[in-house]
């Protein structure tokens, strides 16, 4: 409240010489004026005592040894209780059930296995036909050709880098 006894609101009201609404007379606008002014000072007092009664709250919480963490634990444990309790998850769970022991699903289920087993034994095939094909290619003529002078390239960099001449172990056997 301002020093005038009333809240801010009135400053932006009838008294400010605002338009009526239609169908409102002035003295009506000033009562509502008035209610809502009212109305206003009531909520803030409602959140002055809110914020005490949670302040009071904490400090009890604190008392009690009650951690922000455990109250948390203890929401998700309600929580999970009270879904687990509901129509709904209890519906769903029996009918997952009974889709559990059902003859399709234990076809489907077995088929999906096989499938699998096929697909792991291909892919272990496909595997170990490329880890071969690699190793023959790595043996090929032109893969050594291609190593040597790679290797060659590394002592010619990594010597001048060291301060040493650019002959390198293998410099006769792949030129650049």
């Amino acid at each position: 409240m301002d020093s005038s006894g009333q809240g801010s609101s009135m400053n932006a009201g009838v008294a400010d010489g605002m338009t009526l609404p239609p169908g409102v007379t002035e003295e009506e606008a000033e009562e509502m004026q008035m209610e809502l002014i009212k109305v206003e000072d009531e909520i803030e007092t409602l959140r002055q005592v809110l914020v005490a009664k949670e302040r009071h709250a904490a400090e009890l919480k604190h008392r009690l040894g009650i951690s922000p963490l455990s109250e948390i634990k203890q929401n998700i444990t309600k929580g999970w209780h009270d879904v687990q309790c509901s129509n709904a998850y209890l519906t769903a769970s029996a009918t997952l059930e009974d889709i559990g022991r059902s003859d399709a699903y234990k076809r489907t289920q077995e088929t999906f296995s096989q499938a699998g087993q096929v697909t792991s034994a291909a892919f272990s095939s496909m595997g170990s036909a490329i880890r071969s094909r690699f190793g023959e290619m790595r043996n090929s003529p032109s893969f050594k050709s291609f190593e040597d002078k790679v290797e060659n390239m590394k002592y010619k960099v990594m010597g001048r880098a060291n301060g040493e001449n650019d002959h390198s172990p293998t410099s006769n056997n792949a030129p650049m």
